[in-house]
């Protein structure tokens, strides 16, 4: 059931939310995590008709984005990371994952699953049994501590 709402809605919601955030990767993110939730909660849309059905989906996506409205002062992937450029092209997989090794505590981990699985803090909080400010802060010490350990390296 969920591909099937997916194939139908998924381009109608995301030209939707486009239109709503003016940025098309915000727009996928937000629609692909609606999608998510309507996994979870599969079981309720079964019980709906198909009106109502691309009603909690607009609803959703609509609420994940009231949502990341309220919290984006606090997360703002451009303004936490350098650009792109600052690393050079030749580091390897298995070099970034050396570099993410190396960082303190958690810190890795935490980078890990903010930037390459696409986690939130509230999420992360979730998984590591921490408060999302908690998390928060220490993204800020693992960015601060992977710029420290790129910088210090040479002809990477």
């Amino acid at each position: 059931m969920i591909e099937e709402l997916y194939q139908t809605y998924y381009r109608e919601l995301t030209d939707w939310c486009r239109s709503m955030t003016g940025n098309e990767h915000t727009a996928q993110e937000l629609v692909q995590e609606a999608f998510l939730r309507a996994m979870l909660h599969e079981d309720l849309l079964g019980q709906l008709r198909e009106g109502q059905r691309r009603a909690w989906l607009y609803r959703t996506v609509k609420n994940l984005y009231v949502d990341r409205i309220r919290h984006g002062g606090r997360e703002s992937i451009v303004e936490e990371l350098p650009p792109r450029q600052a690393y050079p092209e030749e580091i390897l997989r298995w070099e970034w994952e050396e570099v993410l090794r190396s960082l303190p505590d958690r810190e890795g981990t935490i980078l890990s699953m903010r930037y390459l699985e696409g986690y939130n803090s509230r999420q992360i909080g979730e998984i590591l049994s921490l408060p999302p400010g908690t998390v928060r802060s220490r993204l800020s010490d693992a960015r601060r501590h992977l710029k420290e350990a790129l910088g210090g390296k040479r002809n990477v």
